[in-house]
């Protein structure tokens, strides 16, 4: 059986994750009282009846009390997941009005366009010049001076404006939810400031050992753009091993993301995992006595943590460390060695410090990767015998790899939405370069060692060019896979059936596995014949662009100003296609005079789609009369037209004004008036959900 003592961990992190997963729906500071008096009510239930044992023949009872513990894991998740919401605390910054508010930067401070990004912790208020205190944190975006430019870094204290707002929620279909994200880092506010609205105070606040972690990176990223001329291979080297944030081509993050071996490119588990193989075998020697075990222990563990230093002390660094200093000190000084509960142990840890890691996508394929690797990766090894030591040792990586990949597949189809066809062959070529890569990256920081930093540069070159070769390889990926939660829940439950099943020789299991996995592929084909059937116009919400979709089976005419490399179209408008299954885009301009195709007419800025009439008023009709007429199932104003809405000829009837972001807020505002004193519905583009047309039910 799975659940014995020795899982003790497993136990009591299933109904703590569990917690920590609903509470954080239901985001009530009020609840926190009770849920913190039903925890220590239970806590000192389970103590009474621990301590009076024998008294109460509590044996006999075990089944209630084992109820009484889980309980109070789940209402103890519960607890911790509530009071690390910021927002509840009474000194939370949005909860006092205040004219400026004193900050300190809380990251890396990034600089693109001219515009200065970075995350900041709140630390108090001043409301005419009376102090206040104050909690909670912000993300910032100052616009620099172009001639004398202010250089941050972190910990910096700083006195802004008190001028901010609430994170936007996506808007259009499948858009990336910012919002939430930013959520799970308790940052729920955002202020767009000039620098001359900010005062720096020359005050540093920050983690002095994180301070020292970022300024030690940056030393090592500049000695990297000192060793290496390729532009590509820096990119490379700076990511891959330090985690920096360098601009890394399209065509490069392509090939490693076609290929399934992304995972290279983000400093986490599998960086950590290898310096300490490396390490392990080095030291191996000292594995014959208790005392030597000791020292290996403690020089692996500093210089594990010494290379989490070296990357800045990356969340997801940080992360793999405490996992493997957990794996390492449950190997040297534990007597019963059991890997699931080592790493139930490790992810409880976090959660405890952070419940909110819960949601991010790199815990959770972390932890379930390396699940795959301790339960799936020794069956799969069984089912060769192979004599000759090298060729087992490929085989070794293979086992690994499809371990990873069975364990990681649903979540990475869920999030990600492709799958790569090459991914045994992807990780099977970078295994030995990107060890490689991180000993002699390392070691080339090392001054009589930097001599072979020529021969970094091109184990870096050459590897993007064999990922880039095996991506183009045709099939290379199955893209733009969206599945929705049900359907994941269903091809998860199939999968650890079908899994379990195999080595349980169960046919309960299997067939559960086939019934979940036939309902799944029922969901494809109803979704895939409902999509190829569709038919509906989507107009986007964009910043200060226009895009409208006019969406027939898996083909669309996109109306836009924007093209297939802006990344307002790759960020905003693409991901909705993709989810719509649309293979065929037709882009066109309200530029272009006409256009005419089945079910679609453009002509005369008017569109005919399947019966629905849109008139279009651009700015072509600025000061000029509108010779129209008709009946319309809407009215679109663009391009800040200058046209005046009640000029609009009698002979036109409309159901709907829709106004996009390319016109001005005062335009927009005076577009609301107009329709509310007329009664007249209005869909306004611009910090609004996109408006859905559907056409077909």
């Amino acid at each position: 059986m799975m659940f014995k003592e020795e899982y003790v961990f497993v136990r009591i992190l299933i109904p703590f994750a569990a917690g920590i997963a609903i509470f954080y729906f239901l985001p009530e500071d009020n609840i926190i009282s009770v849920i913190s008096s039903i925890v220590i009510f239970l806590f000192l239930v389970i103590l009474t009846v621990n301590f009076y044992y024998k008294k109460l023949n509590a044996y006999r009872f075990k089944g209630l009390i084992g109820i009484l513990i889980y309980l109070l894991c789940f209402f103890l998740g519960g607890m911790v997941c509530l009071t690390n919401n910021e927002k509840f605390s009474t000194y939370y910054f949005t909860k006092n009005k205040v004219e400026y508010i004193k900050i300190w930067v809380n990251d890396d401070p990034i600089k693109t366009n001219g515009i200065l990004r970075f995350k900041a912790k709140v630390v108090a208020g001043y409301k005419r010049a009376k102090k206040i205190k104050l909690s909670g944190q912000i993300l910032i975006a100052a616009k620099i001076d172009s001639i004398n430019p202010l250089k941050l870094e972190y910990g910096d204290e700083l006195v802004i404006v008190a001028k901010h707002l609430a994170i936007e929620p996506p808007y259009n279909p499948a858009e990336f939810n910012f919002k939430h994200w930013l959520a799970l880092q308790n940052i729920y506010e955002q202020a767009f400031i000039a620098q001359n609205q900010l005062f720096k105070t020359n005050r540093n606040l920050g983690n002095p050992l994180l301070k020292y972690a970022l300024e030690l990176r940056a030393k090592q990223v500049t000695q990297y753009r000192k060793l290496i001329q390729n532009d590509e291979a820096f990119a490379v080297a700076s990511t891959l091993i330090l985690g920096y944030r360098a601009d890394l081509s399209k065509e490069t993050l392509a090939s490693y993301s076609k290929t399934g071996t992304i995972h290279a490119l983000s400093v986490s588990g599998s960086h950590v995992a290898i310096i300490f193989f490396i390490l392990d075998f080095l030291l191996m020697s000292l594995d014959r006595k208790r005392s030597f075990k000791v020292l290996k222990f403690i020089l692996i563990c500093l210089l594990i943590w010494f290379y989490a230093l070296i990357t800045g002390l990356s969340p997801s660094v940080v992360r793999s460390a405490i996992m493997i200093t957990i794996f390492i000190t449950a190997k040297t000084f534990a007597k019963n060695k059991n890997g699931y509960n080592t790493l139930a142990c490790a992810a409880f840890c976090q959660l405890v410090y952070n419940p909110y890691l819960i949601w991010d996508v790199g815990f959770q394929l972390s932890y379930l990767s390396v699940l795959g690797l301790i339960f799936l990766q020794p069956k799969i090894y069984k089912w060769l015998y192979i004599e000759n030591k090298w060729i087992n040792k490929v085989w070794e990586l293979i086992a690994l790899s499809i371990a990873a990949q069975i364990a990681t597949f649903p979540l990475c189809i869920y999030y990600f939405h492709q799958f790569p066809v090459y991914f045994l062959l992807g990780n099977l070529f970078i295994s030995l370069p990107l060890i490689l890569i991180l000993i002699l990256g390392i070691g080339v920081l090392i001054p009589p060692i930097n001599q072979l930093s020529p021969v970094l540069e091109w184990i870096i070159v050459f590897t993007n060019q064999v990922l880039k070769w095996i991506g183009d390889l045709p099939y290379a990926t199955f893209s733009s896979i969206w599945i929705n939660l049900p359907e994941l829940i269903l091809l998860s439950i199939s999968l650890v059936s079908f899994v379990f099943a195999m080595t349980k020789y169960s046919k309960r299991l299997l067939f559960l596995s086939l019934s979940c996995f036939i309902i799944y592929q029922l969901m494809i084909v109803y979704y895939s014949w409902e999509f190829a059937n569709q038919k509906k116009i989507i107009f986007f919400t964009l910043r200060k662009n226009y895009a409208v979709a006019f969406i027939q089976g898996n083909q669309t005419i996109l109306l836009t100003d924007l093209n297939t490399r802006d990344q307002t179209f790759q960020f905003f408008i693409k991901p909705a296609l993709d989810q719509a299954q649309v293979d065929i885009i037709k882009m066109i301009n309200l530029q272009k005079n006409m256009l005419e195709m089945p079910n679609f007419i453009f002509k005369e800025k008017q569109i005919i789609f399947d019966q629905y009439k849109i008139l279009i008023i651009d700015g072509s009709y600025n000061n000029k009369r509108l010779a129209a007429k008709g009946k319309f199932n809407a009215i679109w104003f663009t391009d800040n037209t200058k046209f005046k809405i009640e000029k609009l000829p009698k002979e036109i009837e409309y159901q709907n004004i829709i106004i996009d972001a390319t016109n001005k807020d005062y335009k927009i505002d005076w577009f609301k008036k107009f329709a509310r004193n007329n009664k007249v519905p209005v869909q306004i583009l611009k910090k609004n959900p996109a408006y859905l047309i559907r056409l077909t039910e």
